[in-house]
């Protein structure tokens, strides 16, 4: 079956995401994590697209290994930012023969400063609906896309913001991954709205443990600095606790987890930063594994 299909039928599953490492031990650490997930059974592994495509080797080579190595499917990033068609076009034609059958396709934000106006390559794309296209063109089986349960920072209101997520499954996305968001209630009022529409595509909630100080900060940066306050009330006493802090983080993770799945949610993506541990934990707590086979793709012959 495709991975929309996958996703269409799914019942309490998980995704997960990882980045592609800068140097040998950051690698050897991830591709443990990826041994350890693999037979939790995820039904699939997002592997992201550095700014202005400056990891677009390493993930050709991760999303490459995954389909070769694993049960796992593997869902490659791809983003505008800074890089004109024809290289994107490229990107797109070494991830198949990588054995990566699908793309999450991203405008991106600008390189070094995701505040700063965006200015498309000339001879690249401005919008995400270009790249969905073209990897549909180039022979992707299938394209996500992001969603944002606040609104794109560049969107003058919720209302053009959801327009364009529309516009971005008539140019053929199939599924689609929510931005980071630490109330559940973003997420649900977006899918509420996006089902108003009439539209069933897939929409998946995105989900980080954060489990200290450090993935606070970077929690910042993929929320674009929402933080309810009442996550800093949880987490603020145990500044000074790093394994206290690290199971209150957790438990807020738990929580929002079963939240989602008790609203109907069928599949999570999980964040990974490069390591098992809290995603396995998460998985366990709220009942996410799923037995090797079934929906799990078959891996590439080397």
């Amino acid at each position: 079956m495709s991975l929309v299909e996958d996703l269409r039928g799914a019942r309490r599953r998980f995704s997960v995401e990882f980045s592609p490492a800068h140097d040998e031990a950051t690698a050897a650490r991830q591709w443990r994590a990826v041994e350890r997930l693999a037979p939790l059974g995820p039904l699939f592994a997002s592997v992201t697209y550095g700014a202005g495509g400056g990891d677009k080797a390493g993930t050709v080579e991760l999303a490459s290994r995954i389909a070769r190595s694993t049960p796992v499917r593997p869902v490659a990033h791809l983003t505008a930012v800074g890089q004109p068609a024809d290289q994107l076009a490229q990107v797109v034609d070494d991830l198949l023969a990588g054995g990566v059958r699908d793309v999450l396709a991203l405008r991106g934000d600008p390189d070094g400063d995701p505040r700063a106006p965006w200015r498309p390559h000339p001879q690249g794309f401005q919008h995400a609906d270009q790249l969905v296209r073209l990897a549909l063109r180039r022979g992707a089986e299938s394209v996500g896309v992001a969603a944002f349960p606040l609104g794109h920072p560049e969107s003058p209101d919720p209302d053009t913001d959801l327009r364009h997520l529309l516009g971005k499954f008539r140019a053929g996305a199939g599924f689609a991954i929510a931005q980071l968001t630490f109330d559940v209630e973003d997420f649900l009022r977006l899918r509420d709205r996006l089902a108003a529409t009439g539209s069933d595509v897939p929409l998946l909630p995105g989900l980080l443990p954060v489990t200290s100080p450090r993935v606070l900060e970077v929690t910042r940066r993929l929320t674009d600095g929402h933080e309810p306050s009442w996550l800093h009330r949880r987490l603020d006493p145990f500044l000074d606790d790093r394994g206290a802090f690290r199971e209150e983080g957790m438990r807020v993770a738990v929580e929002d987890g079963r939240r989602l799945l008790a609203e109907g949610v069928p599949v999570l993506h999980l964040y990974s930063l490069n390591a098992a541990s809290n995603v396995e934990a998460l998985v366990g707590e709220l009942g996410l594994a799923h037995a090797p086979g079934g929906s799990c793709r078959t891996p590439v012959v080397p």
